[in-house]
């Protein structure tokens, strides 16, 4: 049996067309008309592949690649092998996924898991429903009543559009998603298993039990954020929670009601957002971090992975530890911590161990 192939063979393009793509500098002679056909990294790059390199660690793989053609920075391009075309560029990573892009266009944006265009049989779409055309409904899908879906968008089979939900165009809703008592931009990538818009986590504590709180707001996700699979986002408490355009989400996050998070931030797997907190814009949080409720963190702040954040963070600082703080002092704490370590190693008596036993 052949092996199924995901996405399809590219167009090829040539050295030159790569060049003016990604705006490279051709530092020494090559054929512009060379074809390339695909990526690949350093060491499984072929004949026809570009890759790139940016780190000296990986010099021995650059030595030994087979690759039509490299990006690099101006600081590394005597280092690539002479049968490699050196294109130099200000960022190798990002130039490399500019012409990744050009080759796999489909790749960018999911498309209909049933791989058919339009409602497919077997979608459950209520009459009240509006649909623009070029809305693609895949088998099992639910629209509720009154949900308006814009041109391009596709809900993947299984996934759940609740009451006077909008969802804007060229969207793409994953298998087995849920959204309710959300409003989405255009260009949202909601993938497998999210769900959006279900009641935050609101309780009046008491001796006689724990009172619900009704949760009555909603969440808005603004243009270009992509949320991955299996994360949630609960809906305000009485304002709405907000999602920023172009922030991207990892899977497995959670963020919780009244949570506003600024545009174009970074949230990294497993981390957990508590109610209210405010995040400003180009965030980024590393995985499996924590915030509490009602905390500021100011715009272009980074907070390292497995940090607990409890205090509001300055725009622009780096942060980390539990309790986080500036990775200055995070780091001196450490360093002195494992100084203090080896030093009680130092002075253990000789034959004994951890419980005292010879």
């Amino acid at each position: 049996m052949p092996e199924p192939r995901f996405f399809p063979s590219p167009q090829p393009v040539t050295l030159g067309e790569v060049a003016e793509l990604v705006g490279a500098e051709l530092p020494r002679p090559v054929d512009l008309y060379r074809q390339i056909s695909g990526v690949a990294p350093l060491d499984r790059a072929g004949p026809g592949d570009a890759t790139f390199f940016d780190n000296t660690k990986y010099l021995p793989a650059l030595a030994g690649s087979h690759a039509a053609a490299c990006f690099t920075r101006s600081r590394h391009a005597a280092q690539v092998p002479a049968h490699i075309a050196v294109l130099v560029v200000a960022d190798p990573h990002r130039a490399l996924a500019l012409l990744s892009r050009k080759l796999h266009p489909e790749a960018v944006k999911p498309a209909s898991v049933f791989g058919a265009a339009g409602v497919a049989p077997g979608a459950i779409i209520h009459p009240t429903a509006r649909l623009e055309p070029g809305v693609t409904v895949d088998p099992g899908a639910v629209v509720g009543a009154d949900v308006e879906i814009g041109s391009g968008t596709c809900v993947a089979a299984n996934a759940v559009i609740g009451q006077n939900v909008r969802v804007g165009r060229d969207c793409w809703i994953g298998p087995g998603a849920s959204v309710t008592h959300a409003m989405l931009g255009n260009r949202v990538i909601v993938h497998g298993g999210v769900r959006i818009g279900q009641d935050g986590f609101g309780y009046v504590m008491g001796p006689r039990g724990h009172l619900k709180v009704p949760q009555l707001g909603r969440v808005i996700i603004q243009d270009d954020v992509e949320i991955g699979a299996n994360s949630t986002i609960d809906r305000g408490a009485g304002g709405d929670t907000v999602i920023g355009e172009g922030t991207k989400i990892d899977n497995l996050v959670q963020i919780a009601h009244n949570v506003t998070i600024g545009r174009n931030c970074v949230i990294v797997a497993q981390v957990g957002i508590s109610g209210s907190a405010t995040l400003g814009d180009f965030v980024v949080i590393g995985g499996q971090a924590g915030v509490i409720g009602h905390v500021n963190v100011g715009d272009g702040a980074q907070i390292a992975a497995t940090s607990s954040v409890k205090d509001d963070v300055p725009p622009g600082a780096r942060w980390g530890g539990a309790p986080a703080k500036p990775v200055r002092a995070w780091f001196r704490e450490v360093t002195l911590l494992a100084k203090l370590a080896a030093q009680g190693e130092g002075e253990r008596p000789a034959g004994k161990d951890e419980g005292g036993e010879t």
